[in-house]
């Protein structure tokens, strides 16, 4: 089992995740969605797309932009649609 983890807050738990350019991305219903806030970041790759991005809200502790999704990957990015990737501290536990 495949888990994200930040600030000992479980984010993620999934055996069916991808990775893609060093970053691994978990099935959206493996997420917990309380724990994420919209952001108004957005970002554009040439290979996967536009992406949006997420704060992740632990406790009292808010990890700004620090979830992200590409919610309609171009073509060499599909196996990615619906899932979500993390950084900034967020620890990914095999």
């Amino acid at each position: 089992m495949v888990k994200a983890v930040w600030k000992d807050g479980l984010i993620a738990e999934s055996e069916q995740v991808q990775e893609m350019d060093g970053y691994v991305y978990f099935p959206i219903a493996s997420v917990r969605e309380d724990l994420l806030e919209p952001s108004e970041r957005r970002s554009v790759c040439p290979k996967k797309g536009e992406a949006r991005y997420f704060h992740i809200l632990v406790g009292n502790d808010c990890n700004v932009d620090a979830a992200w999704c590409y919610p309609d990957p171009k073509p060499a990015a599909a196996r990615i649609a619906a899932h979500i990737a993390f950084w900034r501290g967020v620890t990914v536990e095999r």
